[in-house]
């Protein structure tokens, strides 16, 4: 498991007190309770954890795993400039 990951999960946890164990990072969110506000309120989250400008083209992500991903991709553009 990524880095990042485990940071996504934590996130998860403490803000929808959601636990970790249960969440599958290639299954839609919304399985997991996280409504269109809830993953809203996330991306935020998201945002100010990681010191990153979330990409509002890439907003439409339904897993967690590719959350982790496009935040991935965000930080290491970040990184090269």
């Amino acid at each position: 498991m990524s880095d990042t990951m485990t940071e996504l999960l934590g996130l998860i946890q403490k803000a929808y007190d959601i636990d970790p164990a249960t969440i599958d990072p290639h299954k839609p969110l919304s399985e997991f309770g996280l409504d269109s506000l809830a993953l809203a309120e996330l991306m935020f989250n998201i945002e100010d954890h990681f010191h990153i400008d979330y990409p509002e083209s890439r907003t439409g992500v339904q897993t967690l795993a590719e959350l982790a991903q496009v935040v991935d991709e965000v930080r290491a553009a970040v990184q090269v400039k």
